[in-house]
Order: structure tokens, then C-alpha cells, then sequence
């Protein structure tokens, strides 16, 4: 009996060391789900896995950048979290960061290797739903990293086109545009329908982003 015990020993301490480990992630992602900075910042100095998922493929990160806790989001980025992992949505904390306008996290992401290329579940971006949602200051930001001002999502959409198609043309927007344009967008780049930006601004009724459009040469 006691050697059969001897035998299954280490079998059983790999177990509790695993379930251990599984723990103390399941810790870490609850501890962000709280907002407990203090909790989250205890548990990074015993050193979890920083990319373990909660059930939606989310890691700790990207839970805190979907509700925007800078400091959070920062102790996990400074312990080494990777800023471009995706949960089961195509979300990462840097794409999260962008279309959610949660700038200052962006710019954490930007400065720990945010990959500009990478691309959400509509084939778009991190600049597309930035513009789309007017978040001015966030646009700004992924414009001067060098994001592609002109891919085209799998709606057959720029970030121009889509500040227009799915905008009211207020004020954000127009500083968009105005942004888009001073950057060097193409102005022309037609949608899947074969309508360009100009066209979609005037089919919408938006007359100062028409008016913007054609100051800046677009037809």
C-alpha cells in the first residue's frame, strides 16, 4: 500500500502544483475583473501566466482595457502582457484600446510592441472604428504610430469612409476627416459599390464633410 502510495506521489503533486497555477490565473483575471489594483498587483509579483484566458479567450489585460483601468492595464503591460493577444471576438488589448477610444492604454499598447497590422473580426484596423465611433483624439494618436489610412475592412470600407457611412457628420468627424485628409488619405478610394467618399458625404446630406472633401480635391 505505501508503495503504491510512493508511486502515485508525484503524479498527485503535479496535479496540485497544476491546479495551483490554474488558481492563481483564475485570481489574477477575477482580481481585474474587480478593479483591485492592489490585488493585481500582489499576484504579478508571485509571476502568474500574464496571457491566461477566461472563458471568452480574454486575457487579464484585455479585460482591463475593455474597461478602460489605466492603472491596471499598465502594471500588466510593465509585467509583460501581451498587448496583441486575441481572445474568441478577434479583440486584443491594443485593437480594444483603439475602437473603444481608451487612449491612454493605446498609447501603453503602441509603446510594447502593438502590432499595427493586426486586424479585428471585420478585417479592420485599429484606426476604422476609431473613426467610425469619433474618437478624435485616439484617431490622432494611430495616425501618427502609421497605421494604413487607406486598408479596406472586409465591408469593402476605409477609416474615411467609414467616419462618413456610419456617422452623422458632426463635428468629431469632421476633425476626422480633417485629420484623414492632412495626413494624405486617399480621398477617392471607392466602397464595394464603387462610390467614393465625396459621394457618400452628399448622398447623407453631410455638407461640411463634402465641403471638406472638395477643398481638399477629392471628386
Amino acid at each position: 500500500m505505501g508503495s503504491r502510495l510512493f508511486k502515485y506521489a508525484p503524479l498527485t503533486a503535479g496535479l496540485l502544483l497544476v491546479a495551483g497555477v490554474m488558481a492563481s490565473d483564475k485570481t489574477l483575471l477575477t482580481a481585474v475583473k474587480d478593479g483591485e489594483l492592489g490585488r493585481v498587483q500582489q499576484l504579478l509579483a508571485q509571476g502568474p501566466d500574464l496571457n491566461a484566458r477566461a472563458l471568452d479567450g480574454s486575457s487579464a489585460l484585455l479585460l482591463a482595457t475593455r474597461s478602460n483601468q489605466i492603472d491596471i492595464a499598465r502594471a500588466l503591460i510593465e509585467a509583460g502582457a501581451d498587448v496583441n493577444q486575441k481572445n474568441l471576438i478577434q479583440d486584443s488589448p491594443y485593437l480594444l484600446a483603439g475602437a473603444s477610444g481608451h487612449t491612454e492604454i493605446l498609447k501603453m499598447t503602441l509603446a510594447h510592441g502593438a502590432d499595427l497590422k493586426s486586424t479585428n473580426r471585420y478585417g479592420g484596423t485599429a484606426l476604422i472604428p476609431a473613426c467610425e465611433r469619433g474618437h478624435v483624439d485616439t484617431v490622432a494618436v494611430l495616425i501618427a504610430a502609421g497605421v494604413d489610412l487607406n486598408h479596406v475592412n472586409r465591408l469593402g470600407w476605409t477609416c474615411l469612409m467609414e467616419a462618413i457611412v456610419l456617422s452623422d457628420g458632426g463635428a468629431p468627424h469632421q476633425q476626422i476627416v480633417s485629420q484623414l485628409i492632412a495626413a494624405g488619405a486617399d480621398l477617392n478610394l471607392p466602397d464595394s459599390n464603387g462610390l467614393s467618399p465625396l459621394q457618400q458625404a452628399q448622398q447623407r446630406g453631410q455638407s461640411a464633410i463634402a465641403q471638406l472633401l472638395r477643398d481638399a480635391g477629392a471628386h
